[in-house]
């Protein structure tokens, strides 16, 4: 072979050598496509939020985001747009929203200052003291049962319960709640009720019989009980105000502090559970605590891009992606 084509043949070796080489790399032709950032933060500077103040959240079944704030109505964000509901512009019964659910007919149930509004997504129906059997204007939460009933707590009124037809109310005079002051309601596999109340601890109701824990006859941490969460395994998790989370498994009590775990406050305003079983805690100015049952991990302002330390509020979408609502911050999205 003649001497030019045996240079020919190693310099084009060495060239394959270097481009083979470049693969094994991982050397592409072309870039990847852009990764979602792991945090995203919306608020009224940069987006259609109506206020950066949160207190509450819910997923409708198209995916849109609903935002309760504190005064300035609901703000609903479908990843593109956003439309913002108050008193003024819509049949929202006020622009305090401090609770928020869907029903099995996707309809959006708003906890209010001044009542519950519902929205079918064209009209809007409010339900108060004046016009219904409702006990208390004020309502900081709601559940929907199996059944379809929605279960309304108050502040100062007890829980109340519409079936759609009737209302029946539920108070330390006539039931063994434990305390007319409801901030978290939460419903079993079993259906049973869980109402987590403000002095008074917490009130099991079966649908016949009230059973009521507290510090007194319980492990339970603190008799101020703001949030309920319910883990694939049944335990039930309370989120009290200064005395961290305690969990239930229907014998024993476990209870998690600052002293004696990763969890970043003692005062816990929501728990949402994701469909791996972590638990998420947004606690009252350390952000927010993850727990996988072994391992502790706390996101705050100082290391990661939570908006705000105070979070109010806590929803999981259907991609996994975590919605945090907070004072002051506006709402932070986590992609892990």
């Amino acid at each position: 072979m003649p001497n030019g084509w045996m240079r020919f043949t190693v310099v084009l070796l060495a060239t394959l050598g270097v481009v083979l080489t470049g693969c094994d790399k991982g050397t592409k032709p072309y870039p990847d496509k852009v990764l979602e950032p792991k945090w995203t933060t919306y608020n009224t500077s940069n987006s259609g939020l109506a206020s950066d103040s949160v207190w509450a959240i819910g997923i409708d079944p198209s995916g849109n985001k609903w935002f309760g704030t504190d005064g300035r109505g609901v703000s609903r964000f479908n990843g593109t747009n956003w439309a913002t509901y108050s008193a003024s512009n819509s049949g929202l019964a006020s622009d305090y929203v401090y609770a928020i659910s869907k029903d099995a007919f996707a309809n959006m149930w708003f906890g209010t200052y001044e009542g519950v509004s519902e929205f079918d997504g064209a009209n809007w129906t409010t339900y108060n003291t004046s016009n219904s059997g409702l006990a208390h204007h004020h309502v900081l939460a709601m559940a929907v049962d199996a059944s379809g009933n929605k279960w309304f707590g108050t502040r100062g009124g007890g829980v109340s319960k519409f079936d759609g037809a009737s209302w029946t109310s539920y108070d330390i005079w006539n039931s063994g709640l434990v305390s007319n002051h409801v901030y978290a309601i939460s419903v079993d596999a079993s259906g049973n009720k869980w109402f987590g109340t403000s002095g008074g601890g917490v009130s099991k109701f079966d649908g016949t019989n009230w059973t009521s824990y507290n510090t007194s006859n319980s492990g339970l941490a603190s008799d101020n009980v703001w949030a309920i969460g319910i883990d694939p395994s049944g335990n039930k998790w309370f989120g009290t105000s200064g005395g961290g989370v305690s969990k239930f498994d229907g014998t024993n009590w476990t209870s998690y502090n600052t002293s004696n775990s990763g969890l970043a406050y003692n005062t816990v305003t929501s728990i949402r559970i994701d469909a791996s079983g972590n638990k998420w805690f947004g606690t009252y100015s350390g952000g927010v605590s993850k727990f996988d049952g072994t391992h502790w991990t706390t996101y705050n302002i100082s290391d990661s891009g939570l908006a705000s330390d105070f979070v109010q509020a806590i929803v999981i979408d259907a991609a996994g992606n975590k919605w945090f609502g907070t004072v002051g911050g506006g709402v932070s999205k986590f992609h892990e």
